[in-house]
């Protein structure tokens, strides 16, 4: 573990505390502090200046830290000091403002102000925006499909406390921003550059999960400390893991959707993207085919497969890296791990293939608005079948509550009955965009997973309840499950409750991944972006849907747009 000197100590008091004069002449002054922040200083510094100084985030976020909130909590001040965060906006922090101070409750206010800058505070690795004069390219011939390679605008977002990006968080821990992103120009070129970046990963590697940090960042990869066996093969120095994530893709899409829905700007339709575009469709193609040829019954291997050195067997894939067989002709998907990267029991994970009937229409709509009326009418081929499969395959008749959303199913007439916290969930299928939340099958799926009689994963003990997953154990819920019930509720009582209990499982004043259900002071990852971003994005949903609730009565709606 890298430990700073004795002068970087010294020159972070400076920083944090204000006593300039500690670290000699070259010290600067500092202004007044914005409120409940840290003191900025007055004239502009090279950031890079003191980066020696800044503590390891992952470090920084289990201590508590001054001010306190105002609260009986008394939740701590969670945001590194301005000089080490890793990316900066004045439409955020007037935001913070704004909101913070309208909100009654101060415990909850003081978790939005630490929650929703997190990702632009901590995870932003690398950026550029693109408008630097481009290398001389060597000598040697470029490859026609590296022309136009790691051009442009580029943003790598690291997970939190570990120093690799996934395509599933970095999407959700800018969801947050898409709604400034037309009003902040910073902003937008920040997720302009993660969807280039994202691009050039899914080119690379599309059935990959997790990357290393580009080599033009100069930043050193990740060791992942296993030993996988995967098909195809990648490159480590790129890829941080390769497990086959069907929602990865949909990711991907949905950033792409998310950005052009709210500035209107195609600036990302470049030839990397469409490249990037046509290699997700071929993995779809691949990952449609059924594990026995549907005419002869021979068995067709499959083009991924996945094999890893562990002890738990929900780290790889059985059937020697194949996973369990699949039916024909129910146009569904396969994925092979879930959005916890867990491994699939049965390989059609009917979340996934929901976003990804979703995002691909929507990708449709916006080329055929772009004048690629081909591409968009392929696309929305493939979303049309999807989401008939789903409707054929992936809903159940459950003997206590009706029709339901299958969370698992191999189109044999296998269903697995579940859900997971992790995005997406059978939960989240109205966020999504698959159904309105007041749909039957939905509605009927939603107290089935929201009570332990029907969900396995729903777990309950003295001091906190939710749904969890295997990831962790079955002890453990995760937080981020309470916040999708929120946004898919329009009970006030209900949402009020599990605000309550979320706020009071973040004593560090931060969203951890999960929670003992029965000691809320043991938890896992005391800096985990994604999670705080989803915390932020139920907060802004509240402030507009039910501004009651954050604001007191008769409170008018919170709308950023």
């Amino acid at each position: 573990m890298f430990v700073p000197s004795l002068s970087a100590l010294a020159l972070l008091w400076s920083l944090c505390y204000g006593d300039a004069s500690a670290v000699g002449p070259d010290a600067v002054s500092q202004g007044p502090a914005r409120k409940g922040n840290q003191d900025p200083l007055k004239a502009p510094i090279k950031k890079a200046k003191y980066q020696a100084a800044c503590p390891a985030y992952e470090h920084y976020s289990r201590f508590t830290h001054f001010p306190l909130s105002a609260g009986p909590m008394a939740l701590p001040f969670q945001r590194p000091s301005p000089h080490c965060r890793t990316f900066d906006s004045p439409l955020v922090e007037q935001i913070i403002d704004e909101l913070t101070e309208k909100m009654v409750d101060k415990d909850l206010a003081r978790l939005f102000e630490n929650a929703f800058p997190n990702t632009l505070d901590t995870t932003v690795r690398w950026h550029v925006d693109g408008t630097a004069k481009k290398e001389k390219k060597q000598q040697f011939k470029y490859h026609l499909k590296d022309e136009g390679k790691w051009e442009g605008a580029q943003s790598f977002i690291v997970t939190g406390d570990i120093n690799a990006e996934w395509l599933r968080d970095s999407t959700n821990q800018l969801a947050q921003y898409q709604k400034l992103a037309k009003k902040d120009k910073a902003i937008e070129n920040l997720i302009l550059g993660a969807i280039n970046t994202q691009a050039e990963f899914v080119i690379e590697s599309p059935y990959c999960n997790a990357f290393q940090p580009p080599l033009l960042s100069h930043l050193p990869p990740t060791e992942n400390g296993q030993d996988d066996y995967v098909h195809p093969a990648y490159e480590p120095t790129s890829v941080f893991e390769c497990k086959y994530e069907l929602d990865s893709l949909a990711h991907f899409l949905s950033l792409t959707n998310q950005f052009y829905e709210h500035t209107g700007s195609t600036a990302f339709l470049t030839p990397r993207w469409y490249l990037a575009l046509d290699t997700l469709l071929r993995v779809l193609d691949e990952q449609s085919k059924s594990t026995f040829d549907g005419e002869t019954g021979n068995y067709m291997k499959n083009q991924y497969t996945f094999q890893r050195r562990t002890n738990t067997g929900t780290e790889t894939l059985n059937l020697a890296g194949v996973g369990n067989p699949l039916n024909s002709g129910t146009g569904l998907i396969r994925s092979a791990f879930r959005p916890s990267d867990d491994a699939t029991i049965l390989g059609f994970y009917i979340p996934a293939n929901a976003m990804m009937a979703v995002e691909l229409k929507r990708t449709a709509a916006m080329l055929r608005k772009a004048g690629e009326a081909t591409v968009a009418d392929r696309l929305k081929t493939r979303s049309d079948s999807i989401f008939r499969g789903i409707w054929d395959h992936g809903v159940v008749n459950h003997k206590k509550y009706g029709p339901v959303f299958a969370y698992e199913v191999d189109g044999y007439g296998s269903a697995i009955i579940m859900d997971d916290a992790n995005l997406p969930s059978l939960l989240s299928l109205p966020l999504l965009g698959f159904v309105e939340a007041s749909e039957k099958t939905y509605q009927n799926t939603r107290k089935m997973i929201l009570e332990k009689a029907g969900n396995p994963y729903f777990l309950t003990g003295k001091s906190f309840h939710g749904i969890g997953g295997p990831h962790i154990g079955l002890q453990n819920a995760w937080p981020m499950s309470l916040l999708v019930q929120a946004m898919t509720s329009d009970d006030d009582e209900e949402i009020s409750k599990v605000l309550e209990m979320v706020k009071s499982a973040s004593p560090l004043g931060l969203v951890h991944e999960s929670i003992n259900v029965n000691l809320v002071r043991d938890f896992t990852r005391s800096w985990f972006a994604w999670a705080n971003s989803v915390f932020a994005q139920t907060i802004l949903d509240l402030a507009e849907r039910k501004p009651h609730l954050l604001f007191g009565k008769d409170a008018k709606p919170y709308i950023i747009e």
